[in-house]
């Protein structure tokens, strides 16, 4: 059978679960005042009717020193409980065991958050920001563990099944468990049982607080490239010493660490089932537990290869039950081919994590709003309507999906021979193959909701007029901006020297309309995939790339996705130059004139080709000439106002759904 190991039941101490996968602890942010409110119930109740076995939900601080993000709940209140009861009960009710995770991430806190010193075993720096932290008295480790369990107990009287003690990624415990960051020399520091003592006393407290019929789990991770954290043979050593003495019923393996934060939330650039080997190692140890893996899992094949192979007994998949949050059910049904696969783009989970609010999906715009929207389930109108949708990007196929879901009649018009527009160039660049998948999906999708798809179809305004369709909706996109115009130097219109020629875009290099030179120069004004990602492409290519930008840093967009460092390092590996915090005065046709926005020195970089990763502009011609003929068109995507693909997917689903 395709996927039969992931749909083998499994009973974890008092609950069975219905099949192997589980969605993971991750931290939403969205808790208001500190309480979980509709916004949390909406979120976890779709994944619970989608199907996941198991849900931990994110993390509760179990101390003020805890506190990382605006969007945490409250520590050591129970105020909490009555609104976590409604959340476990609904899910429970869906079938899904419930499981809470707890947490302190010791020196690596936010106090400007909290507004409490961050706490550690012996005062170490924070890796989340530069601060240091306080080394905790003797007092303050009773106090934590009493934290702990206290936040146990809570979570019993609201319903969850078992807790997740974290101690993943550095965290407070990790910490203790580490000599780099643990250099006591009393009972909680020095040899392994006193450096782990504090995670084992902690446990032990929970179970003898909650009793037996209570699931405890504990969560750590792998990061093999800092030198200064455990390695493996360390690692299987500490949890084989909690496992002997039976302190929790299963161990979630990720990857990463503040250290190393890249592979915590792993994106495209990196490999898959980053957990997958400590998983493999902790299975083949011989725990009594039950070994969880997680990290870059995206779909249900790997999640049934990694099962099947005995790597781990569960699997953990986050971003993916976040892009569908039916795909465990998708799955079941034998319906793999209908799941929206995750991205690995980070853009809109970990992207506005970043950001400090509330998590969402690119391509699952209903992320965060399944209170008000649903899970993505569309109603059906009460009227249908033809509806001609022009322009087949992202923005033209989620609005072309949803009005045929609502039963409408859609025709979808692309000029281009296939679909995607300029988000089909964006999964031509190395490693973005996801994106051309999402396509396909979308293909599939429409042709079997009946959509009429005509490529190699520009029309005029009078063609558009002649279809008589009752809603018409423009997602034709924007155009690159090709005067080589810099926000950097906005008294400045057009590029001097731009009509020198050699001159091109992201978006021509991509489709392959022009050859790049040997020596290239690119423009980068977004410090987004658009720019960095055409440079990475041309440098595997072998061309000689220098990349200039005004940020102080390349890559600096994708600095909240987690995904700069590892974009930065292959770029350099490549050999790309980088010339940071500079304009381009003037286009030669065989150099770029540069200027340091810091001190105003200039230098001739030597290139026979230009690329410009500057603006775009959307060309309203189209929808004033329906106006003009008294058409009032649906504009959305970038053809309203260019920007990423989020904003076009959830343009496409939020002004049609109504429709």
């Amino acid at each position: 059978m395709g996927l039969s190991h992931v749909f083998k039941p499994l009973k974890l101490r008092h609950r069975t679960l219905r099949n192997r996968i589980v969605f993971g602890a991750h931290t939403t942010n969205m808790a208001e005042n500190g309480l979980p409110g509709d916004r949390h119930l909406g979120y976890y109740l779709e994944r619970a009717r989608g199907g996941a076995a198991m849900i931990t939900v994110e993390p509760m601080p179990v101390h003020p020193a805890a506190v990382l993000t605006r969007g945490n709940f409250h520590p050591g209140c129970d105020s909490v409980i009555p609104h976590f009861r409604r959340l476990t009960e609904a899910c429970k009710a869906e079938g899904a065991v419930m499981i809470q995770q707890l947490y302190h991430v010791g020196a690596h806190g936010d106090w400007d958050n909290s507004w409490h010193a961050n706490w550690s075993p012996s005062g170490g720096p924070s890796y989340h920001d530069n601060d240091g932290s306080h080394a905790m008295t003797e007092a303050e480790i009773a106090e934590s563990i009493d934290g702990f369990v206290q936040a146990a107990l809570r979570c019993q009287k609201a319903g969850f099944d078992g807790v997740e003690v974290w101690a993943a990624y550095h965290s407070l415990l990790d910490q203790f468990w580490t000599p780099f960051s643990n250099q006591r020399t009393d009972q909680w520091g020095g040899s392994l049982e006193n450096r782990t003592r504090l995670s084992r006393e902690i446990l032990r407290r929970i179970r003898a607080a909650c009793g037996e019929d209570f699931i405890i789990g504990l969560s750590v991770s792998e990061d093999l490239e800092s030198a200064v954290l455990s390695d493996r043979d360390e690692m299987l050593r500490i949890v084989a010493l909690h496992d002997a003495e039976g302190l929790m019923d299963y161990v979630t393996v990720g990857a990463g660490s503040y250290i190393a934060f890249q592979k915590i939330i792993p994106s495209f650039q990196l490999a898959e089932n980053l957990g997958v080997d400590l998983a493999a190692a902790l299975k083949a140890s011989g725990l009594k537990a039950r070994v969880i893996a997680e990290a870059g899992i995206r779909t249900p094949e790997n999640a049934n290869t990694v099962l099947g192979a005995g790597q781990a007994d569960l699997v953990a998949i986050v971003r993916g039950q976040i892009a569908d949050p039916h795909l465990v059910a998708k799955a079941q049904d034998g319906r793999p081919e209908d799941i929206r696969g995750c991205l690995s783009c980070n853009q809109q989970c970990w992207g506005r994590r970043g950001r400090d609010y509330y998590i969402s999906c690119l391509i699952n715009p209903s992320v965060g709003h399944e209170f008000i929207w649903g899970g993505g389930q569309i109603s059906c109108a009460e009227t249908p309507q033809r509806v001609l949708v022009v322009g087949g990007g992202p923005a033209g196929l989620e609005a072309a999906r949803v009005a045929a879901e609502r039963g409408h009649g859609v025709v979808l018009a692309e000029a281009a021979p296939h679909l995607g527009g300029a988000f089909r160039l964006a999964g031509l660049q190395p490693r973005r193959g996801q994106i051309l998948d999402l396509i396909d999906w979308y293909e599939r999708q429409l042709r079997q909701l009946g959509v009429e798809i005509r490529l190699n179809t520009y029309l005029e305004v009078e063609e558009i007029v002649a279809m008589d369709a009752a809603r018409v909706v423009l997602a034709t996109g924007a155009l690159p901006d090709t005067s080589g115009f810099q926000k950097a130097l906005s008294h400045v219109a057009q590029m001097p020297g731009a009509e020198h020629g050699n001159v091109t875009t992201v978006e021509d290099v991509m489709a392959r309309a022009i050859r790049p030179g040997s020596n290239v120069v690119l423009l980068d004004e977004g410090g987004h995939w658009r720019g960095i990602g055409t440079a990475w492409h041309m440098a595997a290519a072998g061309h000689a790339v220098t990349i200039v930008t005004p940020d102080a840093m390349i890559a600096q967009a994708l600095v909240r996705m987690a995904s700069d460092t590892t974009a930065r390092a292959e770029l350099a590996r490549l050999g790309v130059r980088f010339v940071t915090e500079h304009a381009i005065i003037e286009w030669t046709g065989e150099a770029a004139r540069c200027r340091s926005l810091l001190t105003g020195a200039e230098q001739e970089i030597a290139a026979d080709t230009l690329v410009l990763a500057t603006g775009s502009r959307a060309d309203p011609a189209l929808a004033d000439a329906l106006r003009a003929l008294g058409r009032e068109p649906l504009v959305i995507g970038d053809a309203l106002a260019p920007r990423q693909a989020a904003a076009a997917i959830r343009d496409g689903l939020y002004m049609m759904k109504d429709i």
